[in-house]
């Protein structure tokens, strides 16, 4: 996972609340066994109507996903996250999100920005009128700008998820900060103790 300081770039306003995580990524596309290749089914239902938000033009170029309130619940899918990142968003700007889909986006890169109802609806329709405002999101001083709407907020999030999107830290990245120490232990583990399969394969 790669560091995540600062992003700016302009926006798609997804103009929907309660957008689950199979409205993200249909269950169709959970069959892959790839990790990639999934931005090519985000909202790939909804992207059959040609005037889908997706399917216009003017956000063709669009990093930013704006979305209404409780975005991100249903199942636990992960691909739902990898769907977004692999489309090319680096963050999505919602009132709240579903518990389990925030969780997955800190772990993948995704940002997820919480802003208050009233933040997300100024954003939604000033990016409506104009596709060229552009957003930042400033993971180092937990901030969302839009200076062309002299917009500047605070957004909340944790130390430790701030930490993971700085130094780009997954799940495994975390663990291996511990690795000399880990090493330490496995060196003078007692021989009796349960070895891995790697140690018996050797």
């Amino acid at each position: 996972m790669d560091p995540v300081i600062t992003l700016t770039g302009t926006a798609l306003p997804l103009d929907r609340s309660d957008v689950d995580t199979d409205q993200i990524i249909p269950s169709d596309w959970l069959k892959r066994v790839e990790r990639t290749g999934f931005g090519k089914g985000l909202f790939s239902e909804w992207r059959e109507d040609p005037e889908f938000v997706m399917n216009l033009p003017q956000f063709g170029e669009a990093a930013i996903l704006l979305a209404g309130e409780n975005f991100g619940v249903g199942s636990s899918r992960e691909h739902a996250v990898w769907a977004i990142t692999d489309y090319g968003f680096t963050a999505v700007v919602a009132p709240r999100f579903g518990d389990i889909f925030r969780n997955n986006a800190t772990k993948n890169g995704l940002v997820p920005v919480v802003v208050s109802h009233e933040i997300s609806r100024q954003l939604i329709d000033a990016v409506m009128a104009d596709p060229t405002i552009e957003i930042t999101v400033d993971v180092q001083a937990k901030r969302l700008r839009a200076p062309a709407i002299d917009l500047d907020v605070e957004f909340p999030l944790d130390d430790s998820t701030q930490e993971r999107f700085l130094k780009g830290l997954d799940d495994i990245g975390i663990t291996l900060q511990w690795e000399g120490d880990i090493t330490a232990f496995e060196a003078t583990r007692p021989e009796w103790m349960p070895t891995s399969g790697a140690e018996r394969a050797g």
